[in-house]
């Protein structure tokens, strides 16, 4: 079966998502290039610690803040003789003290956040401190923090909308399910053959962590869009021939276009590659490689397979599961 192989293909394809690095670009990896900034960083950390240029912000009640100040200090990968007030602040102010410490690791880096973890959980366990750590690496923990539930959230979320959308639309169910899995599958493959890409052909470092939503919404909305183009007109013939004539006038009634419009809109996306920054480069890429499998492969070749493999049962649970009008117009005619 046709749609068997192509979604083995795809399948395999996905495989390369063991490659993806979606935590996050460090400043240093962040340009496809090397701007003054990267330089400057570079020197910056050859003499002095790497986190000097951001250092960890701390805030805590004043009557404790002497209890804080030895457990940050005492905290792995932190400077300890760093600790100390910024530059012209108050020692107090309402009642808190605000301290900053030097990280040892680039304040961009995992080690780094790492260290914003086990800093958070020495001061956390100061009772009565209420204490609060900030700065350039907790901001970027708690966007990686938040970007992870946003993907965990979002991309279930979408893709229910989108199937009961779809059973609205098309009055059916097994036709949405089927679609609704060709755009994951579509999704994963070009997932995994970008991952491979970065690695192995642009030596890029990694990936941000919002790559793999920014680039599921895409390839969702792009791919409901054609999926909708296509059987909704395949429902329209399927209602006056029959589904298996219906698939065959649907794809040729808006192949031409599907297929234009992917180009165009693959084009489009992959002019981001010429931009210095590594995160646009990566979506556009990416973005643009899973619209030309969706418009190529998904949707010319599995799904019409699909449909015509699954025949009627297809617009279940619509009545045009169980009457084919081509085959009366067959039986009439004979």
């Amino acid at each position: 079966m046709v749609w068997a192989v192509t979604a083995a293909v795809l399948a395999i394809c996905s495989l390369g998502l063991i490659q993806l690095r979606a935590e996050g670009i460090g400043n240093a990896d962040a340009f496809t290039g090397k701007p003054d900034s990267i330089t400057g960083q570079e020197v910056s950390a050859r003499y002095f610690p790497a986190g000097s240029g951001d250092p960890l912000v701390v805030v805590s009640n004043r009557a404790r803040a002497e209890e804080v100040g030895r457990a940050v200090a005492g905290t792995e990968g932190v400077v300890p003789e760093s600790l100390g007030l910024p530059p012209g602040t108050k020692p107090v102010f309402e009642g808190k003290v605000l301290f900053e410490a030097t990280l040892v690791a680039p304040s961009d880096s995992e080690a780094a956040k790492r260290t914003v973890e086990r800093v958070r959980d020495a001061v956390h366990a100061v009772p009565d401190a209420d204490a609060q750590v900030g700065g350039g690496t907790a901001a970027l923990l708690d966007m990686d923090e938040a970007t992870t539930h946003d993907n965990l959230l979002i991309i279930p979320l979408v893709l229910v909308v989108v199937l009961l959308i779809l059973c609205a639309l098309l009055r059916a169910l097994i036709a949405p399910l089927l679609l609704i899995a060709t755009v994951i599958l579509s999704f994963a493959a070009a997932l995994g053959l970008s991952a491979l890409a970065f690695r192995y052909v642009f030596d890029y470092a990694g990936e941000s962590t919002d790559f793999p939503l920014f680039v599921f919404v895409f390839l969702v909305a792009l791919g409901i869009d054609y999926n909708i183009f296509l059987t909704t007109r395949i429902r329209e013939e399927a209602a006056r021939h029959g589904t298996r004539p219906g698939v065959v006038t649907g794809l040729a009634a808006t192949g031409a276009v599907i297929t234009s419009a992917g180009l165009v809109l693959a084009g489009t996306f992959a002019a981001l590659g010429t931009l210095p920054m590594v995160a646009f480069a990566e979506i556009g890429f990416a973005v643009a490689l899973g619209v030309l499998l969706d418009t190529l492969v998904v949707r010319s070749v599995l799904v019409t397979s699909l449909f015509l493999d699954t025949g009627p049962k297809v617009w279940w649970p619509h009545r045009l599961s169980r009457e084919d009008p081509g085959a009366g117009v067959s039986r009439s005619g004979g």
